[in-house]
């Protein structure tokens, strides 16, 4: 089975849906599944070198309050699927083109999935700035990859077109918000599901192999 992910690497719904998807996995053993990430930029007019924290949340969200209320929900329900998240590292938001690019790269060795988890650590339970090219290649680094090929990849303009036209054809095909999972092309499960939602769309690729 085909999954497509669409997902931004500064969203921590994506991180924990990833970690509900392989426990939905975990329960189903017999079903194969090629996964792909595929770019969605949250804020894709971010500037490349991201934006202070504290006020990208103030103007999108309000006050700190809010701020908090949101981050304690987020980290409950991390915490339950254990995930313990540092949200309090942060601080700058990035832009994640960047990181959308790397992800790509790292897709020629098969390691899209290692890399994007290990961006969603290096994010969330680092406070790494994953928008920073040196760090990200300090990232590919620690993934097994040539950091100077990664330098030279991220410095450079390839993918760039290519993570942008995702991203739109994202919009255009309805995604307004991530994470959003394409099975087969066919169906479309969005939002910050729990690890059950996934069951019946891998009972559905299970039964159409057996069939």
């Amino acid at each position: 089975m085909l999954i497509e992910i669409y997902s931004d690497l500064i969203c921590p719904w994506c991180f924990l849906g990833k970690v509900r998807l392989d426990r939905a996995l975990a329960e189903r053993p017999g079903v194969r599944v090629d996964i792909r990430w595929m770019p969605f930029q949250l804020n894709p007019d971010l500037p490349a070198e991201g934006m202070d924290r504290d006020l990208y949340f103030t103007a999108k969200f309000g006050g700190p309050e809010r701020v908090r209320q949101m981050n304690a929900v987020v980290e409950q329900a991390a915490s339950r699927e254990g995930l313990f998240l540092r949200l309090d590292l942060i601080r700058r938001i990035p832009s994640t083109l960047q990181a959308h690019r790397l992800v790509r790269f790292a897709e020629r060795w098969g390691k899209a999935t290692d890399m994007a988890m290990a961006l969603f650590r290096a994010y969330f339970q680092q406070g790494r700035d994953i928008g920073d090219i040196p760090i990200l290649a300090r990232i590919a680094a620690e993934q097994g990859l040539d950091p100077a090929a990664v330098l030279d990849h991220l410095e450079g303009q390839a993918d760039m077109a290519a993570v942008r036209g995702s991203d739109a054809q994202a919009r255009q095909l309805g995604v307004q918000a991530v994470p959003c999972y394409i099975f087969d092309r066919r169906y479309a499960l969005a939002g910050a599901q729990e690890h059950t939602a996934f069951l019946p769309m891998l009972d559905l690729a299970r039964d159409e192999l057996v069939g």
